[in-house]
C-alpha cells in the first residue's frame, strides 16, 4: 500500500478518517459526472523528500485558539474521529477496546452524563461513524456481514500476541459496507451492498444525502493488466466520492481522478464538499473542496506533502486540516479560509500528532485526535474553539 507506506509508516498509532487512509458515468453530455471524466483535476506537486518548512510556520497560537484542552476519551488502547450530534451533545467515534475483537468498534459518549455505549456490533472492523441530524439514528461502515470476519480477528490477536514487528497500513476491506441504524445499534441496515470498500460517509445536514468514498469501480468492471497491477499494489488507487440518497438509492458518481479521493463532509449549509485527494503515486495529498453536485472542484493547499482530514467550521468561512507540512512525522492541525486566498495558519505546537479535527455543531469546540497522551496512545481531545482569533488570523475579520 504505497500511500501509507511512504506517508504514514512512523505513526503506529494513526488511525482512519473519514478517516489515516493513506487513500457510471452519465449519458447526458452536460452532466457533473460527464463533465468531470473531462476535467478532474490531481493534486499538486509530489516529493520524496521533505522540502522545507513553509516560512512563518513557526507561531504559537495554540493557548490562544485552543483554551481549555482536556483529553476526552481515557477507555481503550486508542480512540479517534469523534464526531458532534447536531445538538453538541453526542460524540460518536471509533475506538479499541480489550477483548476478542482487537478492531475498532463504535461507541456514542454522551457529553453532559459522560455516559458511553457501544452501537457497533462487536463484530469485524468498523470506521467512520456519523449521527443523523434530525433523527435518532447513526452511520458508520462495517466488515461484521464478512463471514471471516471473527476468523481475522483471532489471526489479529496471534499476530499482535507474537510481537511481530509491522509497519501500519489501513486495511480497504473490501467486505466494508455502509450501515444505518437506530441511535442505540439496533436495526441495522446495509445501504451500499456493493462489492469494495464503501466507507468514510456522512449525512447532509438536512439527513437527505449521504457523501462516501469507495474503491467499487475496480470490483464494478474489468481492468487492464496495467490497472491490476496498479490495484493489487494499492487499493486505494481507485478511491472516489460519491454522493447516494439517505435510503442507499441513487448513487452519483462525484470524483473521478486516478489515486485516492476521500474523507469527505458537506458544508453547514450542504452547498460543498471538502476532501482530501492523493497524488496518483500516494506521496502527497492536497485539501480540495467542490459544490454538493460534484462541479467547481478547487485545490486549497499545495503542500506537496499529506494534508488530509479536512472539515468546514460551521461558519463556512475556513476550513481546519491536518498536515505534515513541518515533517513527516509532525502532524499539525493548520486552518486556510475556503476560497484558499490566504495563506495556511498553524494550529497546534505541542508534542505528537494532531490529526482528524472536528468542530462542534455551534463552532464553539474543537474535538481532534492526538499523541500527545502520557503513554502516546491516540486518543480524542477536546477544547474551546476562539473563532474570532482564527478570524483574525487569517485575515477575514
Amino acid at each position: 500500500m504505497r500511500i501509507i507506506a511512504f506517508t504514514l509508516a512512523s505513526l503506529s498509532v494513526l488511525i482512519a478518517s473519514c478517516g489515516p487512509q493513506t487513500t457510471s458515468m452519465s449519458d447526458t453530455a452536460g452532466s457533473p459526472e460527464a463533465m468531470h471524466a473531462e476535467s478532474d483535476g490531481t493534486a499538486g506537486a509530489t516529493a520524496l523528500a521533505t522540502p522545507e518548512a513553509p516560512t512563518g510556520m513557526d507561531t504559537q497560537y495554540e493557548r490562544e485558539l485552543l483554551p481549555n484542552t482536556q483529553q476526552l476519551i481515557t477507555e481503550g488502547k486508542r480512540s479517534g474521529e469523534g464526531y458532534f450530534s447536531a445538538d453538541g451533545n453526542r460524540l460518536i467515534y471509533q475506538a479499541e477496546i480489550e477483548g476478542d475483537n482487537p478492531f475498532y468498534q463504535i461507541f456514542v459518549r454522551d457529553l453532559l452524563s459522560g455516559a458511553t455505549t457501544r452501537v457497533s456490533p462487536g463484530i469485524g472492523l468498523t470506521t467512520c461513524a456519523w449521527i443523523h441530524p434530525l433523527e435518532d439514528k447513526i452511520l458508520f461502515a462495517s466488515t461484521h456481514e464478512d463471514p471471516n470476519a471473527l476468523n481475522k480477528q483471532r489471526e489479529e490477536i496471534a499476530i499482535r500476541a507474537s510481537g511481530q514487528p509491522r509497519g501500519y497500513a489501513w486495511d480497504y476491506d473490501e467486505h466494508y459496507d455502509i450501515f444505518q441504524g437506530s441511535g442505540d445499534g439496533s436495526n441495522l441496515s446495509n445501504l451500499t451492498n456493493s462489492p469494495g470498500y464503501d466507507a468514510e460517509g456522512s449525512w447532509s445536514s438536512d439527513g437527505k444525502s449521504i457523501v462516501f468514498a469507495s474503491n467499487r469501480e475496480a470490483y464494478d468492471r474489468p481492468l487492464s493488466q496495467a490497472e491490476q497491477r496498479l490495484f493489487d499494489d494499492d487499493k486505494s488507487y481507485f478511491m472516489d466520492l460519491y454522493l447516494m440518497d439517505a435510503d442507499g438509492g441513487n448513487v452519483r458518481q462525484l470524483t473521478f481522478s486516478p489515486g485516492y479521493d476521500g474523507g469527505p463532509f458537506f458544508s453547514a449549509d450542504d452547498k460543498q464538499i471538502v476532501w482530501r485527494r492523493f497524488n496518483p503515486d500516494g506521496n502527497s495529498a492536497e485539501i480540495w473542496v467542490m459544490d454538493a453536485d460534484g462541479s467547481n472542484q478547487r485545490q486549497l493547499t499545495d503542500s506537496a506533502m499529506v494534508s488530509w482530514g479536512p472539515y468546514f467550521h460551521p461558519s463556512g468561512k475556513y476550513i481546519i486540516y491536518s498536515s505534515n507540512v513541518l515533517g513527516h512525522a509532525n502532524f499539525e492541525l493548520f486552518m486556510i479560509d475556503t476560497q484558499g486566498q490566504h495563506e495556511a495558519v498553524r494550529v497546534t505546537n505541542t508534542e505528537g500528532t494532531d490529526i482528524l479535527p472536528v468542530f462542534s455543531p455551534d463552532g464553539r469546540s474543537l474535538a481532534w485526535s492526538s499523541t500527545r497522551t502520557a503513554d502516546g496512545s491516540s486518543q480524542i481531545y477536546m477544547a474551546d474553539w476562539n473563532h474570532e482569533r482564527a478570524l483574525e488570523l487569517l485575515g477575514l475579520e
